[in-house]
């Protein structure tokens, strides 16, 4: 079994058993698992609905912290 941040994000939302899916279709960075949509979700194999759902969710949680986390960054060059 792969041990890297999408097996253990994945087993935070009880779903470790498609961590092996999800790297094997690419999706072994957080950063790529926010674009996941349905088609994804059907190429890696995640036909149960709620599972889905939790998935979905996740993936709304990962885009709002990284608007959040945009918010304490800043440019050290001055902007034109």
């Amino acid at each position: 079994m792969c041990t890297n941040i999408v097996y253990e994000w994945l087993k935070t939302l009880q779903l470790p058993q498609y961590a092996e899916s999800f790297v094997d279709n690419g999706y072994d960075d957080l950063e790529v698992c926010k674009q996941i949509g349905d088609p994804d979700l059907d190429a890696i194999g995640v036909a149960v609905p709620h599972h889905r759902r939790r998935i979905h969710e996740a993936v709304r949680r990962l885009k709002e912290a990284d608007e959040t986390a945009a918010g304490l960054y800043f440019p050290l060059e001055p902007q034109p």
